[in-house]
C-alpha cells in the first residue's frame, strides 16, 4: 500500500506538462496611405510620359508655406531601403521615411476642376491649413 501512496504523491508533484505556445498571428500592417482611382491613372501617366525608368512617384513632407509643412512629390529613379512601399492600382509610391509619421491614414486623389487640376492629399491628422490650401500643419 505504501507503493500506492508515493505514486500518487510523486504524480502530484510534478506539474503537468503545458502546452506548446501558438505562435502570435500578427495581423497585416495597413499602408500608410491609399490612393484613389483618379490619382494612381494620373501618376500612371506622368511616369509613362517621362521617357526613362522609373521606380515610382516618392512623396515625403516638407517645411514651407505658410502653415508649416508641404507636401512633396518627385520622381524615383531608385528604391531607397527606408522607404515605405504603396502598391495600388499599378503604380507605386515611395514614402519617404521621415514623413511616414505625417502621413499615416491620408488618402491621395486627383482633381480636375475649371480652373485647377492636382493632387489633394486628406490628411486625418491635419490641424489646420493655410488659406491658400498650400501647406499644412499637424
Amino acid at each position: 500500500m505504501s507503493t500506492t501512496t508515493e505514486t500518487s504523491q510523486s504524480a502530484a508533484a510534478t506539474p503537468a506538462a503545458a502546452p506548446a505556445a501558438a505562435p502570435r498571428v500578427r495581423r497585416p500592417r495597413p499602408q500608410v496611405m491609399s490612393v484613389t482611382p483618379a490619382a494612381a491613372e494620373r501618376v500612371k501617366a506622368l511616369i509613362d510620359g517621362r521617357g526613362k525608368p522609373t521606380a515610382g512617384i516618392r512623396i515625403g513632407v516638407r517645411t514651407k508655406g505658410c502653415s508649416g509643412m508641404s507636401y512633396t512629390l518627385e520622381f524615383a529613379d531608385a528604391q531607397q531601403p527606408m522607404d515605405e512601399v504603396v502598391e495600388t492600382g499599378g503604380v507605386k509610391l515611395l514614402i519617404d521615411p521621415k514623413a511616414s509619421l505625417f502621413l499615416i491614414g491620408t488618402e491621395m486623389d486627383y482633381v480636375e476642376e475649371k480652373l485647377k487640376s492636382g493632387f489633394v492629399f486628406t490628411n486625418p491628422n491635419e490641424k489646420g491649413r493655410c488659406g491658400c490650401g498650400e501647406s499644412f500643419h499637424v
